[in-house]
């Protein structure tokens, strides 16, 4: 770990207890505001908008829809905008204007079952090309969604004839870095993960880390392909380099054991692609930096060019909750802001101290 005096500190900021079971938060760009998503207990989907006033969370606004909430994004919108998109219960893609949200502003039956992830790129500023949406489900399905075109998704990934369907958990996009180039990862329940080349709409790698696949995260969307994080249902997570990838050995990894629990979520600092932060079934945040090798790819036996993975440091972790933190989001526009929710039915507003130290 990092030497004490200079190491970051988890300190909660602001917490606020609900009365429904919380799946997803995220924070609205350029603002003091964060929104909880989840269900009811009887059954309906709640969205609420908070607004951090000194050391606590007031509530702005509240709506009820039919179908529990699961998921959402802002990616795929543009900041004078700030549409927010979200995966339901019943398979429904919606995306909602804030100022008006008894309406959604595009809406689409998009999956048979539950979305359980969704992410967002083109929009905010961040990443190259067309707004897309990207929603992964219990189906079995990725889709991708560009919001201008009604009702068809705009590439479909979904098993061959023949190969079992497995319930899609964590969908991300990664390597838009200009127009033509985007990938997006996704991960299922059996422990694969599958990068799915939206250029040239082809299965680009796939692996298998034998666990259940939780989240997937690039470090960042707008640049060439660098790392990716993927944490499982038993304690595991993985960065895999993706700088250079082996024509059979596909892409180095390195994995740590942080726990004996779930790893639910992992998101990397805006502001600093290499601190990852993730969040455990114990109810603990672990803080990581990711170290670099001296050389990021080496020649194997036959001349192929093959990755070579680094190291990670343990900076800070932190209990807060008896219950798993579920869902994680770091301001995109203050550093070290992070907004946490958990199965106890609270969300808390945390301040992540001395970032710019390590």
């Amino acid at each position: 770990m990092a030497a004490g005096l200079d190491r970051p500190q988890v300190v909660s900021h602001a917490q606020q207890a609900l009365n429904y079971t919380l799946f997803d938060c995220k924070w609205v760009p350029r603002s003091a505001r964060l929104l909880c998503l989840g269900s009811t207990a009887r059954g309906s989907g709640l969205l609420q908008l908070y607004e951090l006033r000194g050391g606590r969370l007031a509530l702005l606004r509240e709506i009820e829809k039919a179908k529990p909430l699961k998921c959402g994004t802002f990616g795929a919108t543009s900041l004078q905008q700030r549409y927010f998109a979200t995966g339901d219960f019943g398979g429904n893609l919606n995306i909602w204007n804030l100022e008006a949200p008894e309406i959604p502003v595009y809406s689409v039956k998009g999956h048979k079952e539950i979305i359980n992830s969704i992410d967002g790129v083109g929009g905010l500023g961040i990443g190259e090309g067309a707004p897309e949406i990207v929603t992964g489900s219990r189906d079995g399905t990725v889709k991708v969604w560009d919001p201008r075109q009604k009702d068809t998704p705009v590439a479909n990934m979904e098993p061959v004839q023949g190969e079992s369907k497995r319930d899609c958990w964590t969908v991300a996009f990664g390597n838009a870095y200009n127009q033509e180039e985007r990938v997006v990862c996704a991960g299922y329940d059996n422990g694969d993960i599958k990068l799915f080349d939206l250029k040239t709409m082809s299965l680009q790698w796939e692996t298998n880390i034998k666990n259940g696949v939780c989240s997937v995260e690039f470090d960042r969307k707008d640049v060439n392909m660098n790392k990716l994080v993927a944490t499982s249902l038993e304690g595991k997570f993985h960065v895999f380099d993706m700088r250079t990838q082996h024509p059979t050995k596909g892409f180095a990894s390195v994995s740590e054991k942080a726990q004996k629990s779930t790893i639910w979520q992992v998101r990397h600092l805006p502001q600093n692609r290499d601190i990852f932060m993730t969040s455990g079934g114990a109810g603990s945040l672990h803080l990581w930096k990711y170290e670099y090798p001296s050389q990021r790819s080496k020649k194997d036996s036959e001349g192929a060019e093959m990755g070579v993975a680094g190291s990670l440091s343990l900076l800070q972790n932190v209990t807060l909750s008896t219950q798993p933190i579920s869902s994680l989001d770091w301001s995109p526009d203050k550093k070290g802001l992070c907004v946490c929710g958990a199965f106890d039915q609270t969300v808390r507003v945390l301040i992540v101290t001395k970032l710019n130290k390590v």
